[in-house]
């Protein structure tokens, strides 16, 4: 580990050749297998934004300018690049770091994060700030793609896009969040392919229209024109260009060259802009591929397999149980449905979704959606059962009081991880659902 044991803050990782970035890279990923194997942790996300977080520190001036990441599950790498390694022993427990993104505990964490699609309306807010303050730093925010399929990320989006502010979104494309992505994003996600024609395309045809004596400026006029139409033929980020971003990419996101590359010239433009970033979840596990069960692994645990290295003597889980006993129930009575927010095997729903396919809905990370959805569900008969972590129920409390309770509907909710919650902190504590 002889160049990361070298990195105090990110001013050290910008002093570094691109070799040594990439020597780097290769060393953050053999630090964290080894390091979650005794802690356990969220690994998965930051072992596929490893390259990502070397270029983003690389080119940006951090802390200055403020990187948002989502989620706090990308957070490892950026942690590393910001003098938390000697701390990583402690990742997760009391008096050490926490496990996502907080602002207490390093002026490099710009925005705390444990749930889902909060960076772009964050970042957005800080560009805002910064434009009312008079000050000129970049603000960049990093979303996984699982954050679209929440609602929040598309009125950031939305916005973001109709202003002309200096302001920059990374996604992060890896077709994962914790079990595979669902809905139309992340169908026009993966049918992305690699194309460099449109950015080669839209960057001749403007120098060749600019260009053009005024006798000719209709003419000019009709190729702009005809550049829109075939605009939707030539690049996969149409729909981020309609809402208003400027769209690179996609980017192979282990390919540090493409990436510095690419931030650089992205940092010295103005206005909404996003680069989209194709990543392996996982990437660099040595268990195989980055199924779900990779998503976050617990203490103890081999690094080599993925195993626990004590076969644990507790009792069945609870999630494991309500999986069986609601998949019995739907059995029994054709109304009952399942409802899950991205979660069927934390939920213990993956069971009801083997046996009753038709009858399961996993809806994304869009938990307000959910309520709802189960309410007009509950208008025709059926009998839905939300299950939905606690915590992650906060986000739909309104559609809980105002979809649900007041309209008296036949809506279960199955709130798992209620009260304290331990090693995820603050930001996963279930402790609203009562009242």
């Amino acid at each position: 580990m002889g160049i990361l044991n070298r990195i105090r803050t990110a001013a050290d990782v910008r002093a570094l050749s691109r070799d040594e970035l990439r020597q780097l890279a290769d060393e953050m990923r053999t630090f964290l297998i080894d390091s979650c194997s005794r802690t356990g942790g969220h690994i998965g996300a930051g072992l596929g934004v490893v390259e990502l977080a070397v270029a983003l520190h690389a080119t940006f001036e951090t802390p200055i300018d403020k990187l948002v990441w989502d989620v706090g599950h990308q957070g490892y790498p950026h942690k590393l690049l910001t003098g938390r390694a000697s701390q990583f022993d402690t990742l997760r427990q009391e008096d050490g770091i926490s496990g996502f993104l907080k602002r207490a505990e390093s002026e490099y964490d710009a925005f705390g994060a444990g749930h889902a699609a909060t960076a772009i309306s964050a970042a957005y807010g800080m560009a805002a700030a910064r434009d009312l303050n008079g000050d000129t730093f970049k603000v960049v925010a990093i979303l996984g793609d699982g954050a679209l399929t929440s609602g929040l990320s598309y009125e950031g989006l939305n916005n973001a896009g109709a202003s002309d502010r200096d302001f920059v979104v990374v996604l992060n494309d890896n077709e994962m969040s914790i079990a595979p992505n669902v809905g139309a994003m992340s169908k026009y996600l993966t049918s992305v392919q690699r194309n460099p024609i449109y950015n080669r395309v839209r960057s001749a045809i403007g120098a060749a229209v600019d260009g053009m004596p005024k006798p000719l400026q209709g003419v000019s006029t009709l190729v702009r024109k005809w550049e829109e139409s075939m605009k939707s033929f030539l690049t996969p980020g149409v729909l981020f260009e309609e809402l208003g971003f400027r769209y690179f990419g996609p980017i192979d996101g282990h390919d540090i060259d493409a990436l510095m590359e690419t931030f650089a010239a992205v940092r010295a433009m103005d206005g909404p802009r996003l680069v989209h970033v194709v990543t392996q979840k996982g990437k660099g596990f040595p268990a195989g591929e980055h199924t779900e069960k990779w998503h976050a692994l617990p203490a103890g645990h081999d690094p080599a397999t993925g195993k626990q290295r004590k076969a644990s003597t507790a009792n069945p889980a609870y999630t494991a149980i309500f999986g069986r006993g609601l998949t019995e129930l739907a059995t029994l009575d054709r109304r009952v449905v399942a409802i899950t927010a991205a979660m069927p095997s934390g939920t213990g729903t993956g069971t009801f979704a083997s046996a009753h396919p038709q009858r399961f809905f996993d809806v994304g990370i869009a938990e307000g959606h959910a309520v709802t959805f189960a309410a007009g569900l509950a208008t025709e008969g059926i009998r839905p059962v939300c299950a939905i972590y606690s915590t992650f129920l906060q986000r739909a409390y309104d559609n809980v009081i105002h979809d649900v309770a007041l309209q008296n509907l036949p809506v279960t909710f199955a709130m798992d991880r209620a009260g304290l919650v331990g090693e995820d902190g603050p930001a996963h504590m279930g402790l609203y659902d009562i009242a």
